[in-house]
């Protein structure tokens, strides 16, 4: 199933897009439910799926420690489709969820395609890192 392209404009990451741009993002990509306790991602796992929380929340621990819990409208899975493969944090949700996943073919679809939206999740994973180094 996928996502709804009017629910795809609340998140910040996707507001700029034009009407016709949230279609093709929401045909690119899947929508997904999650439980209270669900692992969505594990740490140091092989990673292709980056992930759009939509509604929910969610824990991001590394080395088995919290280092933030993030909401609707955040995202992550972004390191491991720019980096090396692997995914950096371990993400719990902790509350039922819904997530948005696009994976990472449709990524570099969205690399080509829509080339602002891909500077913005880059932008978002170096600030990322300069806070972790």
């Amino acid at each position: 199933m996928h996502p709804d392209p009017q629910r795809l404009a609340k998140i910040p990451l996707l507001a700029s897009l034009t009407p016709e741009e949230l279609e093709v993002v929401a045909r690119w990509s899947e929508l997904r439910a999650a439980g209270d306790g669900d692992r969505v991602t594990g740490e140091d796992a092989p990673g292709y799926t980056f992930f759009l929380l939509l509604e929910g929340t969610a824990s991001v621990a590394q080395d088995g420690v919290e280092i933030r819990t993030i909401g609707p409208g955040d995202f992550f899975g972004e390191a491991a489709i720019l980096g090396d493969g692997r995914r950096t944090a371990t993400v719990t949700t902790t509350s039922p969820s819904t997530l948005v996943a696009l994976f990472g073919t449709e990524f570099r679809r969205l690399e080509r395609e829509l080339p602002e939206v891909a500077e913005r999740i880059c932008a978002a994973l170096a600030e990322r890192l300069a806070r972790s180094a």
